[in-house]
């Protein structure tokens, strides 16, 4: 039976990475899935009137996995909150209920040189990032701008409750049980509610689960500094939805350049977002220069968490290190004064490994 697999191009460089990657997705898996298209973002309003038309959230119910390229430009910036590309993400994310997102940060050898950090640092380098994604200031209630006697306030609400944090609290531990059996617990209990909640579930959850799983928790400033000061310390992290964002972002640049960074958002059925971390570059779209790996990669993540497919996954995944042992670069992780290639040329050299391999 064939995966239904529907692709959200959006906006900016996402149509230049998602084409690049439904190239390699067909070429590892073409007689075991059937592709869609649809609308998200800044060209779902522009064309609908909405971020997350109607007819692209049924498509995404109906799909087993979702690839997405990015969404958001500057001119949508004047729109309100509700109205803007990003709000359409977020209601996705919402309607298809994936409150786990994997975000792996790998430091491959060939690109250690390419990290602003020492290579010493950053060589060898392989973290696990799980973020939960469902809840936090992204989505919770109340939150709105206002204006009171002439001055404008703004309001966000920071909220979990111990069944959201058990359940990502799982898949983080699940994780750490398939590598190194190490969990860094990150929040800010020192001066959050929240935050102590969510020491205390996660503790409890390890304790009585868990005890073959070494936890640690630390508050969120200094797992920001330690990720930079020695960030081979650290092997699955698990952590709230805005810590989570920030976290991940500078894991970004341990490895290179975000341009190399992978997702997967999970839910309880093993359905799937899959997502570049980077955003829709606007400066650079339609130029032919993004990278597109890391849209290649979530779709390796896509082959194995919804598809189940992981040597279709592995395959993808040494075909990237091996155009990278090439020395096939984008602008984004040459060396000073390198030859670079375009988005097009770089799709292209992964897919010649793929079928080399």
């Amino acid at each position: 039976m064939s995966h239904k697999i529907l692709l959200l191009s959006g906006d900016g460089i996402g149509r230049e990475v998602v084409a690049e990657a439904e190239q390699v997705l067909l070429a590892v898996a073409k007689d075991e899935i059937e592709i869609d298209h649809a609308l998200i973002g800044g060209v779902a309003i522009d064309t609908c009137g909405e971020p997350l038309p109607a007819a692209t959230a049924t498509a995404a119910a109906a799909a087993d996995a979702v690839l997405l390229g990015a969404v958001g430009a500057p001119q949508y910036d004047h729109l309100p909150n509700a109205q803007k590309p990003e709000k359409g993400l977020l209601q996705l994310r919402k309607a298809m209920g994936v409150f786990a997102n994997l975000r792996p940060a790998i430091c491959y050898a060939e690109l250690v040189d390419a990290s602003t950090l020492k290579p010493e640092y950053v060589r060898d380098l392989d973290i696990l990032i799980v973020r939960e994604l469902l809840g936090d200031v992204y989505f919770g209630e109340p939150r709105e701008l206002q204006t009171t006697n002439g001055v404008r306030r703004a309001v966000n609400t920071m909220c979990y409750d111990e069944n959201e944090i058990a359940r990502v609290a799982r898949h983080g531990f699940e994780a750490a049980r398939r590598r190194q059996k190490r969990l860094c617990s990150v929040e800010k209990a020192n001066v959050l509610e929240v935050g102590m909640l969510w020491r205390e579930v996660v503790s409890a959850i390890g304790q009585e689960e868990y005890p073959d799983i070494e936890l640690s928790h630390l508050y969120v400033d200094n797992a920001a500094m330690q990720l930079v000061r020695a960030p081979k310390q650290f092997d699955v992290i698990v952590t709230g939805n805005i810590f989570g964002d920030i976290l991940s972002d500078a894991a970004a640049m341990l490895t290179g350049s975000i341009g190399m960074l992978p997702s997967a958002s999970l839910n309880e059925s093993g359905g799937g977002l899959y997502e570049p971390v980077h955003g829709s570059a606007p400066d650079i779209a339609g130029e032919d220069k993004a990278n597109p790996l890391a849209t290649i990669l979530s779709v390796a993540m896509l082959l194995r968490y919804s598809l189940n497919l992981p040597q279709a996954a592995a395959h993808v995944e040494r075909a990237v290190q091996q155009t990278l042992a090439d020395g096939y670069r984008t602008a984004d992780i040459a060396a000073p004064g390198a030859a670079v290639v375009s988005c097009s040329a770089m799709g292209a050299a992964v897919r010649e490994r793929l079928t080399a391999v």
